[in-house]
């Protein structure tokens, strides 16, 4: 059986989906880095190179940390302009850390998936199924988000895309009754990997992250071999916002990763770099398109090539 990569291939292919889905973050950038690469090594590059990560949505702390570690490589002789931009890209690449991949084995595999209404936990949902199942895994989703009929219709629809079945309960009925049905639908059917889609209602915080709690629980009695993705959905157009929302969601259950989506349609990629400062979480997946295959595992390396590469002239 196909593996979900181990870390995402950093060939060509690769590279140019990042460059792509990075554009608009780059165009906001490359010019404004090209002229603080120019004004030779001193304060004044350190505090200009601060303020263009900050406007990257790097986050004024984690844009800190990345300046402090490129002042220490320009001591070390780090200064011609081509040499900045290098040690930039592997401090980046640092910061980033190496791919973690989604685990799997042994089957069945759960991934739970949490986020905000609107950022993309369903259609995450129908392009990870969709990968999955074209790597011959069996894959089944659970309707866990009850609360909105429309989450329903609309996971359904992707469910059709990609070619998997949905265990879905009433409007309105218990969450974890539903993932209950589903861990026992993934025993019985022999099910590769079941995906449960959740609510995202934050106005409702408490009541919301108590139903997390209990679907997680539910899942680990009924599924006490399989190994637990708790992936949260961030909106990579929200910036800064993501990071609170990613500290409430992991108050409540121990998340195991992100997935970045929407990041073909943000200035503010850099904001990949403070979810690595800040929460100390790896991005796991990015969504870049809408289409079923625009979900990729994520690669530093690509990224920082698709983030600091020079514009065509």
């Amino acid at each position: 059986m196909a593996q979900f990569p181990d870390r995402a291939p950093s060939g060509p292919g690769l590279l140019a989906r990042f460059r792509d889905g990075l554009a608009r973050t780059r165009q906001a950038v490359t010019a404004r880095l090209d002229e603080v690469l120019g004004l030779g090594v001193g304060d004044e590059f350190y505090q200009a190179l601060a303020e263009t990560l900050i406007q990257a949505d790097v986050g004024v702390g984690a844009a800190d940390r990345v300046v402090a570690r490129v002042r220490e490589r320009s001591r070390a002789g780090v200064r011609t302009p081509e040499a900045l931009r290098e040690a930039l890209a592997e401090v980046l690449i640092a910061a980033l850390g190496d791919p973690v991949p989604l685990r799997l084995h042994p089957a069945p595999a759960v991934i739970l998936i949490l986020g905000v209404n609107g950022s993309g936990k369903t259609t995450t949902i129908g392009k990870l199924a969709h990968r999955l199942r074209l790597q011959g895994r069996k894959v089944l989703l659970a309707a866990a988000d009850t609360f909105r009929a429309a989450a329903i219709n609309q996971l359904e629809v992707w469910a059709e895309r990609a070619g998997v079945e949905v265990v879905r309960h009433r409007d309105g009925a218990d969450p974890a009754a539903v993932v209950f049905d589903a861990a026992q639908a993934t025993r019985a059917r022999n099910v590769d990997v079941l995906i449960v889609d959740t609510a995202g209602r934050l106005h409702t915080k408490a009541n919301l992250l108590d139903e997390m709690k209990k679907i997680d629980r539910v899942l680990r009695r009924e599924l006490p071999a399989s190994p637990v993705e708790t992936l949260l959905a961030l909106d990579a157009t929200t910036g800064q916002n993501g990071i609170a929302q990613a500290r409430q969601f992991t108050t409540a259950l121990p998340v195991t990763g992100i997935v970045l989506t929407k990041l073909d349609g943000t200035a503010r990629g850099g904001i990949v770099v403070a979810i690595a400062e800040e929460l100390r979480l790896p991005v796991k997946l990015v969504g870049m398109g809408e289409g079923l295959d625009d979900l990729h595992p994520f690669d530093a390396r690509a990224f920082v090539a698709g983030l600091l590469a020079p514009e065509p002239p």
